[in-house]
């Protein structure tokens, strides 16, 4: 009888568990996006890659829940008294309690870290050896981190669901790491004839780009795939997150929108080179970071406004003003094509 009794409390806290089960490709689509996060505050706070990832697909369905749409927050962290930050209110424990807000995915996994590291009660986890994700599960209820009594057989299921212990190993140095090399080339960058494909000459300028760190007009730079999260890249060379966006001359996003050059540093006044020839489709900042030259001077050698489109095959000065100025590329509804001056 005892037996029976034993398979049915089982049998329920398996269900219990089942229950929360997510669609695995949605699921793997949220890993995919945020284990360079997990990775970076793992190495910054000690708090295990696998039970942050875990635990952002448990409390966030996977990025899908009506809280994490509303607040960018993936971890169901409540107000508290010392929260100053935006809010949104949602039903939880009770109905409309109040839950932090933030303004992107990055800012939330960072304070996850945060109120993990500088909570007292959770203060005994980091005794713990990184590896131990059942110890770090079963932890975070004893600390009162969820009410849910199977809470910490749910971050087991996902970890071993999902393999995220790979990413605290990774984490570690325990695993291999993308090959990100340190050695400085330096690069010179020579226009080349125009072609007609674009693509054409976006395989020609990846393929001779060296892998990890080398130098362009004597600036530290790397070649990024695109998803590469920016702040691994910090973290990975030592660079304030802010100043690489500062550096690069766009504005602050999570992740590599497509294959580019990523400068590690501000760029020069000016190019290695005397002059650039135009190649189809590109952007004056398309020429600034293929030349490791700032845009400010790109565009005042050249009498250019910073959103103007240079037509493709003109030569723009990279060394000082231009005796002349270039055409410029007329938008059609149909295509760009080379204008008058």
């Amino acid at each position: 009888m005892r037996n029976i009794q034993h398979t049915i409390v089982v049998f329920f806290i398996l269900v219990s568990v089942t229950s929360t089960a997510q669609n695995p490709e949605v699921v793997k689509n949220y890993i995919n996006n945020y284990k360079d996060l997990a990775i970076a505050e793992m190495q910054r706070t000690g708090v295990p890659a696998s039970i942050t990832l875990a635990q952002g697909i448990h409390e966030s369905t996977a990025g899908t829940s009506k809280l994490v749409q509303a607040s960018n927050n993936h971890f169901g962290i409540k107000c508290k008294a010392n929260w100053t930050g935006e809010s949104v209110k949602h039903d939880d424990d009770a109905r409309g309690e109040c839950f932090r807000k933030y303004p992107v995915a990055e800012d939330s996994y960072k304070d996850h870290s945060n109120f993990l590291k500088n909570g007292q009660r959770y203060a005994f986890l980091f005794q713990l050896d990184p590896t131990d994700y059942e110890g770090w599960a079963n932890g975070l209820k004893k600390a009162g981190y969820a009410t849910n009594p199977q809470y910490p057989l749910v971050l087991i299921k996902l970890v071993e669901d999902y393999n995220l212990q790979d990413y605290t190993l990774i984490a570690l140095g325990k695993s291999p790491l993308p090959d990100i090399g340190t050695t400085d080339v330096n690069v010179t960058t020579v226009s080349k004839p125009i072609v007609e494909e674009k693509n054409v000459i976006e395989k020609e300028k990846k393929l001779n780009y060296p892998e990890g760190r080398f130098l362009i007009n004597e600036t530290k730079v790397i070649y990024a795939s695109k998803g590469t999260s920016f702040l691994v890249i910090a973290k990975q060379y030592d660079v304030d997150l802010s100043k690489i966006f500062e550096f690069n001359e766009i504005q602050r996003m999570e992740a590599v929108d497509k294959d580019r050059l990523i400068y590690l540093q501000r760029k020069r006044k000016t190019g290695n080179n005397e002059f650039h020839i135009v190649q189809p489709g590109e952007s004056l900042h398309d020429i600034a970071q293929l030349q490791a030259i700032r845009l400010e001077n790109l565009v005042e050698y050249n009498w250019l406004k910073t959103a103007e489109v240079p037509a493709a095959g003109e030569q723009l000065s990279l060394k000082k003003k231009s005796a002349t100025v270039p055409k410029l590329a007329i938008k059609t509804n149909y295509s760009i094509v080379p204008g008058i001056k």
